[in-house]
């Protein structure tokens, strides 16, 4: 078997290489599609709390802007790079395509660890990322959303910052804004409401119940505590979940809403009663109906694909499984409903939003 892949850039382009030998696409179209439109890379200081200055890298590309303006998050994490950021814009391109949208895909995002940093930085950061960035987004050019470690405050900055250099108010040059500044009712919850619309539609096709099935999620941020919770509220037992601090188990099933009330006040999941720990390897590998990686990309790789137990995968992050894995899954008959799909509904909802401004 080949090298496993885990850039994300080399794993979408083999991706497109796939898709595109099956539908036949030609190779000129193939070229096109292989490489973004247009790349901003930006180095900027910043006045930190303690009086020092730190300077931080950020990205935004567009990956292809044919349907219409391009569309996609902004995520702050320390492993964010060029490559990360070019193949997850690419993933924008093919899932507004797929759920029909008119937009283009695009990405961004800046170097650094939220977790170091006060709300004062992240302010900071985000409005000097969006001065870079001024001739770069726009409501007819790229529409930022939010991403891993940004939120509707996120995007308060940046459509205020954008707006200040304008001269007048533009709601529009962002979606996922608080609701009080023209933000859409439910966009928080839209991306782990349509991981489990995608659930609910797979389990029809191999003819399984929601409510007998034991689930268990990577990750439990935006979208993998949403997912869970709804999830468990429709009847389906949610055993394990993890962060980036570690997992807990439940064989009996773990109460979801008890949960995200501990998480929130806690900020991790470590020490929530009625659980026992366990590795995120232990999480992957367990005997359930559902598995949902919403966590990182390349999650599900060659080394522990074959391990996999779950008869079904829906992946609610981008890219948690590397091609090499794809291969071994699909020969297991593990059904693998792909994130341009099972993702797609914060971005639907985020299209109902801009085009309201």
């Amino acid at each position: 078997m080949k090298k496993d892949v885990h850039k994300l850039s080399e794993i979408t382009t083999i991706q497109l290489m796939k898709a595109a030998e099956i539908v036949g696409l030609e190779e000129d179209y193939i070229k096109i599609f292989s490489e973004p439109v247009r790349i901003m890379i930006t180095t900027f200081p910043i006045k930190m709390d303690n009086g020092r200055i730190q300077t931080f890298t950020g990205y935004r590309v567009h990956h292809n802007e044919a349907r219409g303006p391009t569309k996609g998050g902004i995520r702050f994490a320390p492993d964010v790079d060029l490559d990360e950021v070019k193949g997850l814009a690419s993933l924008m391109t093919w899932k507004c395509a797929v759920v029909s949208l008119p937009f283009g895909g695009a990405k961004g995002g800046v170097t650094c660890n939220p977790l170091e940093l006060s709300e004062n930085e992240v302010q900071k950061i985000t409005r000097r990322f969006t001065y870079s960035m001024v001739n770069f987004i726009g409501p007819e050019i790229d529409i930022p959303a939010p991403d891993m470690n940004t939120s509707s405050n996120t995007m308060a900055y940046i459509m205020d910052t954008f707006s200040m250099l304008k001269g007048y108010s533009i709601p529009g040059v962002v979606t996922g804004k608080p609701v009080a500044i023209g933000g859409s009712l439910g966009r928080n919850e839209a991306t782990g409401r349509g991981v489990f619309f995608t659930t609910r539609e797979a389990l029809k096709l191999k003819n399984i119940l929601l409510d007998e099935i034991t689930v268990a999620v990577q990750g439990f941020g935006n979208v993998g505590s949403n997912y869970a919770k709804i999830i468990a509220e429709n009847g389906a037992k949610v055993i394990a979940v993890s962060d980036i601090w570690g997992a807990i188990h439940n064989s009996n099933g773990l109460d979801i809403a008890k949960l995200c009330k501990f998480v929130k006040q806690n900020r991790k999941i470590e020490g929530f009663p009625g659980a026992k720990p366990i590795s995120n390897k232990e999480l992957l590998e367990l005997n359930v109906d559902v598995l949902s990686p919403c966590a990182s990309g390349s999650q599900i790789t060659k080394e522990n694909a074959g391990n996999i137990k779950a008869r079904i995968i829906v992946e609610g992050a981008n890219g948690p499984i590397t091609p090499e894995a794809d291969e071994i899954l699909f020969k297991k008959g593990i059904l693998v409903v792909p994130d341009i799909l099972a993702n797609a509904d914060g971005v639907t909802v985020s299209y109902f939003e801009w085009v309201k401004e």
